[in-house]
Formats: structure tokens, sequence, C-alpha cells
């Protein structure tokens, strides 16, 4: 992207035609790659949806092995309101968080922190709210952790903002449009300007030989 904007830059303070044009070209083969992708997006939501859900599963395996993954977790659940890919209990595929007898961790059959719902009250974040939360019926699950999986939430979010989230896509592909007509134009305006120098020169050197010749 430093290169495409240097480009641009550089042509159209020095008129260079070339320069101008590899701008204008690699703008359209931008636009036209944002075009395929939201038209693959489109045709493949459902293969982009179980992609989505292998990831979080496969994070939420890894949950406690890195701590940048799991701050990435925490941060999805808190702001989608949601506990696991399609619901709390894909905690069942971290080791520490699952349900089986030979688990031996106090957050045995509970879920993350940031799966709590949270109280605007409370200042300290309570990071054991999840504790056990899993052994109990799911209508007091509702009243203590978001039941909802993170995947759902997303095409909701997704659904709810769908006008939003078109506008904003086609408002930059408008830009991108514009901008590859006003650099088209300015190309030929520098074609323009070039050809105009290169006649104003054989005119001045024609002048110049007369001049000498009558001399």
């Amino acid at each position: 992207m430093f290169i495409l904007g240097f480009a641009g830059c550089i042509g159209a303070l020095r008129e260079n035609t070339f320069l101008l044009k590899f701008f204008s070209v690699f703008l359209g083969i931008i636009f036209f790659l944002e075009l395929t992708a939201g038209v693959l997006a489109f045709v493949f939501k459902d293969w982009i949806k179980d992609q989505l859900y292998f990831f979080i599963n496969n994070n939420i395996r890894a949950y406690r092995d890195d701590i940048d993954l799991q701050n990435l977790i925490d941060f999805t659940q808190e702001y989608w309101q949601c506990c696991g890919a399609f619901g709390a209990n894909d905690w069942n595929l971290n080791i520490y968080f699952n349900c089986t007898d030979s688990n031996t961790s106090r957050e045995r059959c509970g879920v993350p922190f940031s799966c709590c719902t949270k109280d605007p009250a409370e200042d300290v974040i309570n990071t054991q709210c999840g504790y056990d939360v899993r052994q109990k019926p799911e209508t007091e699950q509702q009243a203590t952790i978001y039941t909802k999986g993170c995947v759902p939430q997303f095409e909701k979010w997704l659904q709810d903002n769908l006008t939003i989230v078109a506008g904003v896509f086609i408002g930059i592909a408008l830009l991108q449009l514009v901008r590859i007509e006003t650099t088209m134009m300015s190309v030929a305006s520098a074609k323009l300007w070039n050809v105009l120098r290169f006649c104003a020169g054989r005119i001045n050197f024609k002048m110049m030989l007369k001049n000498t010749t009558i001399c």
C-alpha cells in the first residue's frame, strides 16, 4: 500500500504517466478483488460459517496455551455477548473446562469469566463467576452467563447492521472508482501537456534555425 500511495503521489506531482497508470491499474485490481470477495462471501456464506465455527473451537482448545489467544476469545465473547461457538457446552473441548471425571481443574464444568453476564453496578470483575455453571440447569445458566453462541450472534449482528455494512462497502467502492477516474484524467492531461511541450519545443527550434539562417 505504501508503494501504491507513493506511486500515486509522485505520479500526480511530477505528471509521470507511467506511475499514474501503475497507480490506476493496481487500484482497479484492488477494486475487483474486493468485489470478488463480496460475491464469494455471499455465495459461500455457509462455508464461511463452518470455518468460523472451526476457528472458534480450535481457539477454545488452546485457550490457556496462549495469552494473546485467550485475550482474543475473552474480547469476542464480551463484545458479542456470547459463549463458545454455538453455546457454552463448546467449552467441553478445553482440558480445563470439560466435565470429564478425570478433570481435576477447579474450572471443571465451567466457562471463562468473559461468558458471564455483567452487572453495571460492579466495578471489579469476578473471574470465578463461571465456575461449575454448566452443572446447573439451563434456566439457571441464563441468569449467570451468555448462553448464545458467538457464530449465531455474529450472524445476527450482520443482519441487524446489513444496511450500514453494505453502505460502507459501497462508499469505499465509489471512492475507489472516483479515484481511478481522476487518475485516468490525470494521465490524459499529462499526455496532452507532454505533446504540447514537445510541439512548442519543435516550434522554438524551427524559429531558432530560421533566425540563424537570416543572420
